[in-house]
């Protein structure tokens, strides 16, 4: 399975792109958040991939972040969500949205991106919520949307050199995540902790999340 492409970028489409990688071209298809964080046509991108295999067709699906691709593959496990669908969430809301709103049980944001209607929505943030905080905890993880010249296309289970674009570690949320499940919290209820402070202040560093979800968390009256 492919996992990995670097290349150069022959051409853009509205939900797709065109990457050269030594000579053979590869349509991938992304998210509108994705999309704009793509670099214009004849410079090199490198984008995670998954591939979609059918009877009649085979696409490659692209994300800047590994996160981002585990919550496409995750979403496309719920019944009625393909990977349109999946894309059109993960458009509107972004990960770190996508976490937030399935640890809320927030199915509001889910219907907000294009052609989710409530049940399916109700549904996502339903089948979801116990596996959310697993991905939620990968953090931001590397991001590969920017590339070098000397694209290259890498195979999932090949023995390759990890992504040539500076790392970053994991997200606030993830830490805070991590601390709160270290201290004993079950991940469902650390989650939501941390998704609802999150919410409350987008630009909180570890340590100020940590404190409000552990208000949050703490036993009422």
């Amino acid at each position: 399975m492919i996992g990995r492409i670097a290349g150069r970028i022959d051409y853009r489409a509205i939900d797709h792109v065109l990457i050269d990688v030594r000579g053979v071209g590869y349509l991938v298809f992304c998210s509108e958040r994705t999309m704009q964080a793509l670099p214009r046509a004849g410079e090199h991108a490198a984008l995670y991939t998954d591939l979609l295999v059918r009877e009649d067709v085979l696409q490659l699906f692209g994300f800047t972040t590994l996160v981002e691709k585990e919550w496409h593959r995750l979403l496309m496990s719920v019944q009625g969500v393909g990977a349109k669908a999946s894309l059109a969430i993960l458009g509107t809301l972004g990960p770190d949205g996508v976490g937030r709103a399935i640890a809320l049980g927030d199915w509001n944001s889910v219907k907000a991106a294009k052609g989710i209607g409530p049940k399916t929505a109700q549904r996502v943030v339903n089948e979801l919520k116990d596996k959310a905080p697993e991905i939620m905890a990968m953090g931001a993880g590397p991001t590969v949307a920017a590339s070098e010249p000397g694209g290259e296309l890498i195979e999932a289970d090949s023995p390759a050199p990890p992504p040539r674009a500076m790392p970053s570690g994991p997200g606030p949320q993830a830490e805070a995540l991590s601390a709160l499940t270290n201290l004993g919290y079950a991940p469902g209820e650390a989650s939501g902790a941390v998704a609802q402070a999150a919410g409350d202040a987008p630009e909180a560093d570890v340590a100020a999340l940590i404190r409000a979800a552990l208000k949050l968390l703490a036993p009422k009256g």
